[in-house]
């Protein structure tokens, strides 16, 4: 059977065009691509403030699906805010993983908090890990994601997806490309997914385990985020 991955950073569901949280054009995107197993970064949970609603639960119940959010920070220490997987096949099992922040910071960037998404879900049957995953902006906060990821890479078929912050060239990512197929290489052609009205650079992946077939691969031209997704055909 074929199934459609799609890795979507939503920018908490804020509407590009519009720049208002928009729930129908992130539901329409994710149909639109067909897409039945779904990792979303820079997702909002319930929380103090007003526009930190249960972002994840929203999507899923409009798509009829299952859903796991994984809370990486506390904005203003009352408002989550994290990585989520919504899927149309049961969620057997879910964690988050905390992603260690840089002992001492080399660089005078953004630091933010980050945390891998760790889930191993039923597809008919068989027993599938999926893996999703925000990098930091600065190169040693990627350092520790790749460890992150490498450390905690579950034995079986593996899917992972997520926003890596690093374009295709980086040296960072050789760890990940060893272990795991990057979707990418179906494109046949380059594709960009940032900025998505007019995008200048590829930092949106999914990586499989090489026990999964990879059917084809796409970064269809969405403006819905300000990222466009990017999605993959498996075959399980």
């Amino acid at each position: 059977m074929e199934i459609k991955l799609m890795s979507f950073n939503t920018q908490h569901c804020l509407n590009y065009l519009e720049q208002k949280i928009d729930y129908d054009v992130m539901v329409n995107a994710i149909k639109s691509c067909g897409a039945e197993i779904i990792g979303l970064n820079e997702m909002r949970n319930k929380g103090e403030a007003e526009d930190y609603e249960a972002q994840t639960e929203i999507l899923a119940n409009r798509l009829g699906y299952y859903h796991y959010f994984a809370k990486a920070i506390d904005f203003e220490g009352t408002n989550p805010y994290g990585n989520s997987l919504i899927s149309k096949y049961p969620i057997l099992s879910a964690k988050t993983v905390l992603i260690p922040e840089p002992k001492v910071r080399k660089y005078d960037g953004y630091y933010e908090d980050r945390c891998l998404l760790l889930a191993e879900l039923d597809i008919n049957g068989q027993r599938v890990n999926v893996m999703v995953i925000h990098f930091g902006l600065n190169p040693d906060e990627a350092e520790n994601a790749v460890k992150a990821i490498t450390d905690n890479l579950p034995d079986g078929k593996v899917i992972l997806m997520g926003d890596f912050n690093l374009p295709p060239e980086s040296e960072l990512l050789l760890p990940i490309k060893e272990k795991l197929f990057d979707t990418a290489t179906l494109f046949g052609e380059n594709k960009l997914s940032y900025p998505s009205d007019d995008p200048y650079i590829k930092i949106d992946y999914i990586f499989l385990s090489r026990n999964i077939k990879a059917v084809s691969a796409d970064i269809p031209e969405i403006i819905a985020s300000d990222h466009r997704p990017h999605t993959a055909t498996i075959e399980i």
